[in-house]
């Protein structure tokens, strides 16, 4: 299938990327997307960029030889009601936002701490995409997940470095199996995307691209498809830009 956005992607900015993030517009032009999002992590994760970072957005470019750049972030889960660490009123600055658990930020609880984070992001207004819910160190119910994700107009995420082998992840091609299969029974959208650490990966959506053939999942359920689609994930009118 045509992917034709990607907005889980690192710069150096994140400290442990190693791509600049002129160098990651351009493989995004190189590889013929029409959108490109850069969504560094915030402030919980050792290295990565200060509150600060997020406030001058301004001065980059909203169109890049002929890409649609936007300007998002990875915020960091940190406790089992869904709290982030980064605020509304920086939030309200982007074009949209990635809530995302990490081993670094919020140690794996039970089933239920695990669900009530999640829950209690998805009941943030400005994230609109749950990252990588996929990690078997977070027990999770994708069942569940997905249902909730469906109700409040979540989007869940398909993450191409999860399906790699090496990845830090655990059973992260098992569980997403499990969560496309949960998004399929409920209607649930979904979105791919590289959650790439160095230029060469960004667009790169091989791993997707195999799993969701092997599983013939509904191509109206996957939103990388239309350019239009983006909508649904944006907390800012693309007419705008």
């Amino acid at each position: 299938m045509d992917f034709l956005f990607d907005l889980h992607t690192h710069t150096i900015a994140s400290g442990h990327a190693y791509s600049t993030l002129k160098e990651n517009m351009e493989e995004a032009a190189a590889k013929g997307l029409l959108a490109y999002g850069f969504s560094d992590h915030s402030e919980a994760v050792p290295g990565s960029c200060k509150n600060i970072y997020f406030m001058n957005f301004k001065v980059m470019p909203r169109r890049y030889k002929g890409v649609l750049i936007l300007r998002g972030v990875e915020a960091n889960i940190i406790d089992f009601k869904g709290n982030l660490d980064i605020d509304n009123n920086i939030l309200n600055r982007l074009d949209y936002v990635i809530a995302s658990m990490h081993t670094i930020c919020i140690e794996p609880g039970s089933l239920q701490e695990n669900m009530d984070a999640y829950f209690g992001a998805m009941s943030n207004p400005y994230v609109k995409i749950i990252g990588h819910p996929d990690d078997g160190r977070y027990p999770m119910d994708h069942d569940e997940l997905a249902k909730e994700a469906k109700k409040k107009g979540i989007v869940l995420e398909l993450n191409n470095s999860s399906l790699n082998p090496k990845s830090a992840r655990l059973h992260g091609r098992e569980n997403a199996i499990k969560m496309l299969e949960a998004a399929r029974k409920y209607g649930t959208y979904i979105i791919c995307n590289t959650d790439s650490h160095y230029a060469d990966d960004v667009g790169d959506f091989r791993n997707c691209d195999t799993l969701l053939t092997e599983m013939d999942f509904p191509k109206e359920l996957i939103l990388n498809n239309s350019i239009d689609n983006l909508r649904m994930v944006l907390n800012k009118s693309i007419d705008e830009m």
